[in-house]
């Protein structure tokens, strides 16, 4: 993953905010504890993603 460009890191950045939107409002119309908690993980779980890929990105433009 260290070798991608900042483009591709940019894409991949915005795919994972575009899920995050996703799952927002896929929580929004679920309804039930087990669905809202499997949706709440798979949040954490790409906000996580997310933020990895941000100090990817973070370090790729100290490094230039």
């Amino acid at each position: 993953m260290a070798d991608l460009t900042l483009a591709e890191l940019d894409e991949r950045i915005a795919a994972i905010r575009q899920n995050i939107s996703d799952l927002v409002e896929q929580a929004a119309a679920y309804s039930g504890a087990g669905d809202e908690s499997r949706t709440a993980d798979r949040i954490a779980q790409q906000e996580q993603e997310l933020a990895r890929l941000n100090e990817l990105r973070a370090a790729l433009l100290r490094s230039q």
